[in-house]
């Protein structure tokens, strides 16, 4: 009974948190980062700094947008599956009613000067966020000699174009999960006490 208490009373820091998120997401969920680690990590605690990369990674993994997944995925780690549709309903219901303002002001306002003005600078903005974002999560994204070398393969294969973003990235997860098994063969790497597969922290900042 207490569980489910606690578990309810977070439901609406968890709205709240993510109505503050939704408005910032301009130019896709990875100009929210810098917001979610705030607000995530910084003010309410719901996951640790280095996880933020691998909510990062899962959300991009699985289809849908990387804010909308990031968001039921921190949502569902502090309050089930109550705090993933809160977290969700967060996210979306800002966007929704701006997009749906704005729709009903498109026609008159795609041609006014100052409103291309604005979004103009909006632009360089979003890169800044981006780039910020990519900083903070290279932190603790790059951890060793490998996770570098992957890293920078993965980023001359995309500005090459030899391959689909898709295929980089499960080309990623085989390189990391070769590079663990190697890891953990020779005494390098860092098992769970329980195995693998046993521990949520392994797949959750605690693995390779």
């Amino acid at each position: 009974m207490g569980n489910l208490r606690s578990t309810t009373k977070q439901l609406g820091p968890i709205l709240w948190t993510f109505l503050k998120i939704a408005p910032v997401t301009f130019g896709g969920g990875y100009a929210m980062i810098p917001v979610l680690e705030k607000e995530a990590v910084h003010k309410q605690g719901w996951i640790k700094q280095e996880e933020i990369s691998d909510v990062l990674a899962v959300s991009q993994t699985i289809p849908g947008a990387v804010a909308l997944n990031a968001a039921s995925f921190i949502g569902y780690r502090v309050a089930g599956i109550s705090g993933a549709v809160m977290a969700v309903i967060g996210m979306m219901l800002p966007t929704f009613l701006i997009v749906t303002g704005l729709a009903t002001l498109l026609l008159s306002l795609q041609d006014n000067v100052k409103v291309a003005a604005a979004l103009q600078g909006m632009k360089p903005a979003v890169v800044a966020m981006i780039v910020y974002a990519g900083y903070r999560v290279s932190k603790t994204a790059l951890t060793d000699k490998w996770t570098t070398l992957i890293a920078i393969a993965a980023a001359a294969v995309l500005l090459l174009k030899f391959v689909s973003p898709i295929l980089v990235i499960l080309l990623g997860a085989l390189a990391g999960i070769g590079i663990g098994l190697w890891k953990n063969r020779h005494g390098g790497g860092r098992r769970p006490a329980q195995g693998p597969y046993r521990e949520p922290d392994y797949f959750i900042g605690e693995g390779i």
